[in-house]
């Protein structure tokens, strides 16, 4: 009798264990479909497209570029920092200024503005931000926001608001766009208003 007990208690010892492995089997069975429809469920993740550099290629403090014809000096200009990009396009963050000079290398005209940007594929100059334009020959001033310059075509321009100030008169000239060549001796203001006397003054 006492060897049919033991034998009976490893039999429903035996089952027992039987069933807690096959609760355990269960349940990771579970755990392991119910992981998988959750994964099932997310929802898929966007690919993030690479996002392309777009700012300066390049930093050059104390900029200086020199324009010359026949071995000789027309154009100096100078500004203290330059920015360059990868289309060859520049921007200038401070003081601009432009010289530009005579047959004989004396200074015509200067151009300053509070800073400025070089297009490439238009090959233009932009001077922005209280441009000052000193024709010494004609002892003017040409007030501006914004002033365009060409090397090529050696042309100055706007179309913002211009004011042309006789320093000999004190006359004054408004307009809204400019045309000028880069020495200022022959330029037209359109849109004109006011009184202002282009020979400097009577009896000149």
């Amino acid at each position: 009798m006492a060897n049919e007990a033991l034998d009976n208690w490893s039999i429903n010892r035996f089952a027992v264990q039987q069933k807690s492995l096959w609760q355990i089997a269960c349940s990771s069975l579970l755990f392991f479909c119910f992981s998988i429809a959750l994964l099932s469920c997310e929802e898929p993740k966007q690919t993030k497209k690479p996002v392309s550099y777009t700012g300066p290629i390049e930093e050059i403090n104390d900029v200086k570029l020199l324009y010359s014809e026949a071995a000789l000096l027309k154009v100096k200009l100078t500004t203290p920092k330059q920015f360059r990009y990868a289309n060859d396009d520049r921007k200038y963050p401070k003081p601009v200024s432009i010289i530009f000079y005579g047959e004989r290398g004396e200074e015509m005209t200067t151009l300053r503005s509070d800073s400025g940007r070089y297009n490439k594929a238009k090959n233009l100059y932009t001077l922005l931000g209280n441009v000052v334009v000193v024709d010494k020959l004609k002892q003017q001033k040409v007030l501006s926001p914004e002033l365009n310059w060409n090397p090529v075509t050696k042309k100055v321009f706007t179309n913002k608001r211009v004011v042309v100030l006789s320093q000999t008169t004190g006359e004054k000239l408004y307009g809204t766009g400019l045309d000028a060549n880069q020495n200022f001796t022959n330029y037209s203001v359109r849109n004109p208003s006011g009184i202002f006397n282009a020979e400097g003054g009577p009896g000149s």
